[in-house]
């Protein structure tokens, strides 16, 4: 029987048109993994499998005719707890929405239905999505795939982990502050940060909208080009003969490279050797404008986030975890007027930044300054939590603030990845540079 964990969603989807894979015998394997695999219930906080095997009958009849809506019509993925699914419970990881059940799907999630993906059902989550640690006790901590007693990384836990663990071919998070990189990293997978307003949020519950996104967690890059291209009934960007000669590459200096922790700096600088190595030229770039957005961001991000959940959360505020509802709550602090300076200082860098980027094809970075923590150590809180929570998030951050579209790679060293960054609305451009960039680090 084939292993059909170890095979990306690509290598999955052209077995099926050449008909050497069965979209309903795949669908069956992962429904069966998923129910043999003890680390399952940290993983999936429900399953889907009435809609996922009608899924798959249709994606097999129309296999069978020759009459495929996309490479990846019959690939089983799995969706983050906050996309609506229609019938099914969609809790977004918090007691708060405890039985909230949607009259229809998101609209990605119509949109890569359309496209034939399958769907598997929805993954565990950090509570509400704000947090980068994924450490849940209100519902479930997925676990890490280099270390099951260490958090997965948030707030897309589940989504990496039903990957990383072979129980899903790929699958769909978000991202605010890191959410769908951070798990990536630390889960050894590809995870791309859309450029915000690339992909519809209808039908997501919110953490904080103007920083919001959608993106998938895969096993390759191709996998998020495709996974890109159906999340937004597109067609997807052609990587045949991507490659670094004569790329330019600015290596960020300010903020991301503190307190770098011994793996993840040891592994990003033989990332750059590997890029460079591959004909890429890296430069050292200091940005030291990016000091004023980080230091804004407790009023940029919480203000938005308490001024949608703070309502509910001071109805019930027993129903979260402390940590998280304190996050929250320091929203509530900064005035309306503070709110809106920061947010015209922001778009001034922004400029700033495209400007000085401009001539180069990324910008680089460690993906996360630490590696996975344990979560008992977690579970005590105090001060480690706050800084490990800080620190898991800072240099993803810099993507978000910077309103641009940004991926993960691993770079072969568990639990370590390398980020680049690309202009707004510029993922095609990205995902070229990125497949060239894995194939270099992989070499």
């Amino acid at each position: 029987m084939n292993d059909f964990s170890k095979m990306s969603a690509a290598e999955l989807g052209r077995g099926i048109g050449a008909g050497s894979i069965d979209p309903v015998d795949l669908t069956e394997y992962f429904l069966s993994a998923i129910e043999a695999h003890p680390m399952a219930p940290r993983i999936y906080a429900r399953l889907t499998p009435e809609r996922a095997r009608a899924e798959a009958g249709a994606a097999q009849a129309r296999a069978r005719s020759g009459q495929r809506l996309s490479l990846l019509d019959g690939v089983p993925v799995s969706w983050k707890d906050l996309f609506d699914t229609a019938g099914t419970v969609t809790e977004a990881g918090s007691h708060l929405l405890r039985g909230r059940v949607p009259e229809r799907d998101a609209e990605v999630l119509q949109s890569a239905t359309a496209l034939g993906l399958v769907c598997l059902g929805k993954t565990h989550m950090s509570e509400l999505a704000f947090s980068g640690l994924g450490l849940n006790p209100v519902t479930q901590s997925p676990p890490c795939v280099n270390d099951p007693d260490a958090v997965a990384g948030g707030s897309s836990s589940g989504a990496a982990a039903s990957v990383a663990f072979g129980l899903a071919a790929a699958a769909v998070g978000s991202d605010t502050g890191g959410s769908v990189r951070i798990p990536s990293v630390w889960n050894d997978l590809v995870g791309l940060k859309t450029t915000s307003g690339r992909l519809s949020l209808k039908g997501v519950v919110p953490l904080a909208a103007r920083f919001d996104t959608v993106g998938p967690l895969c096993q390759t890059v191709e996998d998020a080009a495709l996974m890109l291209a159906v999340l937004e009934g597109g067609k997807p960007i052609d990587l045949r003969g991507a490659h670094l000669e004569g790329c330019r590459f600015a290596a960020l200096q300010t903020i991301v490279m503190d307190d770098l922790r011994g793996d993840p700096a040891k592994a990003y600088a033989a990332a750059l050797e590997a890029l460079k190595a591959a004909g890429a030229e890296i430069v050292p770039f200091d940005f030291p404008a990016l000091d004023g957005p980080m230091g804004d961001a407790g009023i940029l991000y919480t203000t938005e986030a308490w001024g949608t959940w703070g309502a509910a959360i001071e109805a019930d505020p027993d129903l979260m975890f402390p940590p998280i509802r304190e996050r929250f709550a320091a929203g509530a602090l900064p005035k309306g007027a503070d709110y809106v300076a920061a947010w015209q200082r922001l778009d001034a860098v922004r400029a700033e930044w495209l400007a000085a980027t401009a001539g180069f094809d990324a910008v680089l970075c460690p993906t996360a300054p630490n590696t996975a923590p344990k979560i008992d150590k977690l579970m005590e809180q105090g001060d480690y939590y706050v800084k490990e929570n800080l620190i898991t998030l800072r240099n993803t951050r810099v993507g978000n603030l910077m309103g641009g579209c940004a991926i993960t790679l691993p770079t072969g060293t568990p639990g370590c990845g390398i980020s680049l960054m690309g202009a707004p609305m510029a993922e095609e451009r990205l995902l070229r540079i990125a497949a060239a960039a894995e194939q270099a680090l992989s070499a």
